[in-house]
């Protein structure tokens, strides 16, 4: 687990406006003393880059083994609850709307077992009924007495997952009344097992329900494709997703979802291991997807590390979407037997250039680029409302890294937040697809993505030299769609279900 720790949330938890930041920790394992043992950490925003810890205040400073974390509005209560995937019982708390939380995951039925590993966890409405169910993979089984000493090249490093045995991923049906019921069986989900890290849910053949990836480390990634109802069958290697371009299995870490090419359909770019490129996965529409990573160069930077958290973001509002990668080694031991690769490695970042193709533009892009530190689960978000979108990584045995996009503010942009009525009230699952002049670009609300991490719940869309959006064009989960129009920008809008004077 020491490896592999662990995800970070960026979400609005008091509903002010500004986006807060929530960082998951490790624990010490057995054996280990320590005068005060880690904990979680909420940071409430006070605009103008400046935070405030309110782990205290909040309720919310688990001291279990954190690995992955999502939030959304489970009970529809108006305000953001927060899941914690451990290694050992897991943590959901609910948001009492008064700046505090409190751990429902017993009474719940979602706190898991202890010798599950934890990885990315998603909420999603699987079967459309409104409210949001719960995805938690597993990474491997593990117990203390089942260590591993593993030993390469002469030098002690951590074992590899595929000493362990990979655990089976859980799903959890949302009763509407508070608690969980365990449909891993039912759903289809318990049919195969895999290490699962990352994940993210995303309606990916653009049917109106919900599918879900999940990339696992060393073993075929999967991608259950949802029959609206709720069950799923597992397609990873019918559509092309399971493996790279090589038919190769990779050490794959996270992944981001979104329409880098802007025609119309989901893409996927996914994080992977040392001597193995990053890979764009294109969208091809017909259930079927290519490893475009070499044509795009998409992969640019990635061979000689190991990379987790990612986000294809448009950061320049140019109105396409840029690439951004976390890199750092899990052996911190790495330089002493590998001229490849370093612990610390500066993170990456690749400009989409508008015609399918990336460049690599990490050493030009300022000196916040130039952090080196091994680094896990990264999010992105404007963090301080000024229309652009910042970064923010958490790094393995150091501090996280905060960085402000000082961009400059030559294109239009517009934020969209999604409030649900019949549907789920953070609209997640909803698609977002928007038209300004000669462009139209389409995103969807996820909870839980990357690496371990959630973030984006307010849609970002850059514009470039655009001054007005001619159609903004809601799909709900469960097919109800809002249409509005001449809609003006560099602002955030919230559309709220139902109230658009076109609504079918």
């Amino acid at each position: 687990m020491e490896t592999v720790t662990a995800g970070l949330a960026l979400f609005d938890y008091d509903n002010d406006g500004d986006i807060d930041i929530y960082f998951l920790n490790g624990a010490p394992l057995h054996g280990t003393k320590v005068a005060t043992p880690p904990r979680n950490a909420l940071y409430r925003n006070d605009g103008n880059f400046r935070f405030t810890d309110v782990t205290r205040q909040a309720g919310v400073g688990d001291k279990g083994f954190g690995l992955g974390v999502a939030v959304a509005d489970y009970d529809n209560d108006g305000d953001s609850d927060l899941y914690v995937n451990n290694y050992g019982p897991n943590v959901m708390y609910r948001n009492n709307g008064n700046g505090t939380f409190t751990d429902v995951a017993k009474q719940a039925g979602t706190q898991g077992d202890s010798s599950g590993v934890g990885a990315g966890v998603c909420f999603l409405d699987m079967d459309a009924d409104g409210d949001l169910d719960l995805y938690v993979s597993q990474y491997l089984a593990f117990t203390y007495k089942m260590h591993i000493r593993t030993v390469w090249r002469g030098y002690h490093v951590y074992p590899a997952p595929g000493g362990y045995l990979p655990a089976q991923d859980l799903m959890y049906r949302n009763n509407g009344d508070g608690t969980f019921t365990d449909t891993s069986v039912e759903s289809g989900i318990a049919t195969v097992k895999g290490h699962g890290m990352g994940m993210v849910c995303a309606d990916y053949d653009n049917d109106g329900d919900t599918d879900i990836f999940v990339a696992n480390d060393g073993t075929a990634n999967f991608l259950f494709e949802n029959n609206g109802k709720g069950n799923f069958e597992e397609v990873g290697l019918f559509v092309g997703l399971a493996y790279d371009v090589y038919g190769k299995r990779q050490g794959s870490m996270g992944v981001d979802c979104a329409d880098y090419d802007n025609d119309g359909w989901l893409d996927f770019y996914q994080t992977s291991y040392e001597a193995q490129l990053a890979v764009l996965f294109r969208n091809l529409g017909d259930h079927a997807f290519e490893d475009v990573t070499l044509a795009t160069r998409a992969g640019d930077g990635t061979f000689s590390h190991v990379t987790w958290g990612n986000g294809l973001v448009d950061f320049d509002n140019d109105g396409d979407r840029d690439i951004f990668v976390a890199c750092g080694h899990l052996y911190d031991n790495v330089e002493q037997f590998s001229d490849l690769t370093t612990y610390k490695a500066r993170n990456l970042l690749l400009m989409n250039t508008g015609d399918g193709k990336f460049v690599n533009v990490s050493r030009q892009s300022g000196n916040g680029m130039q952090v080196k530190e091994s680094s896990r689960g990264a999010a992105f978000d404007d963090l301080d409302n000024d229309g652009d979108i910042d970064v923010v990584v958490l790094n393995s045995r150091g501090i996280p890294t905060v960085l402000r996009n000082d961009s400059p503010k030559t294109n239009h942009w517009l934020d969209v937040q999604l409030r649900g009525k019949k549907t789920n009230r953070d609209g997640v699952g909803a698609q977002v697809r928007i038209v300004a002049g000669n462009l139209t670009q389409l995103d969807e609300v996820h909870s839980g993505r990357s690496y371990q991490s959630h973030f984006g719940t307010r849609l970002h869309f850059g514009l470039g030299n655009r001054t007005r959006i001619d159609r903004i064009e809601v799909r709900w989960v469960g097919g109800g769609t809002d249409v509005l129009r001449n809609v003006p920008i560099d602002r955030l809008r919230t559309i709220v279900e139902g109230s658009s004077p076109s609504t079918r």
